[in-house]
């Protein structure tokens, strides 16, 4: 085989047993996988192979894998080792957002992004506007895991002021605290590398993971560019998820750059194929 008809290897990293409410991560790996196999030869393997396997491909491509909360050893040797190398991993190991844990909701908030307002300290908790209930959750969590509510009334008396409460097992500083703000709905900003592909959004905040297509104005896709641009990252999938307040103003809840589900079964087969070929171009970019 000639050079020029060498495709490049492709592993894609998932885990196709993980389940997650509302969503099922498998079947929309098996598909995505299957149409990369078009452009890249293609291998699956769990999160927990990726480090032993990944010497072999020419990139690593990271989809639903889970929250790395699960596996945090196996993840860390993976990144380690991948910086080490020079491995290409999609999404790049440099994200500043989830990939990164949720310390940049503190960053952001306190830099002024509209963000829902959040702290990890008990001498900031001032800094929030008053609200019945209060967020409490991990920085390394994903998937609602280890998130629970507090009245007001009880901020004040978490042990250690943002300690771990019970049964948690998490120390000072590894929470983040965020006022229960009503919203009218969510919305997520799907992005591959700085290019806006599609949005959808939940009607009833009851029932998130119920979305349909969402037709993205102008004003709507400057927030989402905002996180976009300040994360710098040159190559990759993001997901800027965002709820609507009662007055209108749109309130960042996360930027999503390190496996973000994509909801592709939602899609139109003209903004799926759409989707799929972007990212092969980005894919690319990123190999060469």
């Amino acid at each position: 085989m000639s050079a020029a008809t060498v495709r490049p290897r492709i592993l894609y990293v998932t885990d196709f047993s993980y389940e997650a409410k509302g969503r099922r991560y498998c079947d929309e790996d098996i598909m995505f996988s299957a149409r990369l196999r078009r452009d890249f030869t293609v291998a699956t393997c769990h999160p927990a192979d990726a480090a032993r396997l990944m010497g072999d491909f020419d990139a690593v491509v990271v989809r639903n894998s889970g929250p790395v909360i699960h596996y945090r050893e196996g993840y860390e040797a993976f990144r380690d080792q991948a910086l080490a190398y020079g491995v290409r991993v999609y999404n790049p190991l440099t994200g500043r957002g989830d990939m990164a844990g949720k310390q940049y909701l503190v960053e952001l908030s306190a830099e002024g992004f509209p963000v829902i307002p959040t702290v990890d300290r008990a001498e900031d908790l001032g800094r929030l506007p008053e609200a019945d209930d209060y967020v409490v959750k991990p920085k390394d969590g994903a998937d609602s895991i280890g998130m629970r509510f507090v009245a007001r009334d009880g901020i004040a008396d978490l042990p250690g002021g943002l300690g771990p409460g019970p049964g948690l097992g998490l120390g000072l500083g590894d929470v983040l605290v965020q006022p229960r703000i009503p919203f009218r709905y969510e919305v997520s900003f799907y992005f591959v590398d700085h290019d806006f592909q599609y949005a959808l959004h939940a009607p009833d905040p009851d029932r998130r993971w119920e979305l349909v297509p969402y037709e993205a104005k102008a004003v709507d896709l400057d927030f989402a560019r905002k996180f976009i641009d300040w994360n710098t990252l040159d190559h990759g999938i993001q997901r800027v998820d965002a709820c609507r307040t009662p007055d209108g103003e749109l309130l960042l809840m996360e930027l999503e750059d390190l496996n973000p589900f994509l909801s592709l079964h939602l899609l139109d087969e003209t903004t799926r194929d759409a989707f799929v070929a972007r990212t092969v171009v980005s894919l690319r970019a990123l190999l060469s």
